[in-house]
């Protein structure tokens, strides 16, 4: 199973970072949220922590989707075993998908209003 992200419906409500905070946390705290949604001006970009993403390190060159542009390293360091990008703020430990527990439940998804988010099997 893979959590699949389809940039083009994300609006950045960040309702995902909300939902994943509160499902591990108790509370709401986007810095302990494993998804995280960056915003430009052009699009938003969901990234989910986890090795349910591709990042196979084998290139380190540009991917187009969709007419855009990507720096590869940007779009898989989030599942890197060896950089994580997204820490536990006190304890600096990786924060990585569980997909909420088994089964899998991920609240990301549920919460996610446009359908950005979707669960889909390999």
């Amino acid at each position: 199973m893979k959590i699949k992200v389809d940039y083009t419906r994300c609006t950045g409500c960040k309702l995902c970072e909300v939902a994943c905070s509160l499902q591990h946390t108790g509370t709401v705290n986007p810095w302990r949220s494993r998804i995280r949604v960056f915003i430009t001006e052009e699009y938003c970009l969901p990234v989910i922590a986890g090795p349910y993403t591709e990042a196979a390190c084998n290139s380190k060159g540009v991917r187009v989707i969709d007419g855009r542009e990507f720096d590869e390293c940007v779009l898989c360091r989030a599942s890197c075993p060896v950089k994580p990008i997204f820490k536990e703020p006190d304890t600096q430990i990786p924060l990585k998908c569980d997909f909420c527990g088994e089964p899998p439940d991920p609240q990301c998804i549920r919460w996610c209003a446009t359908e950005a988010l979707t669960l889909v099997d390999e």
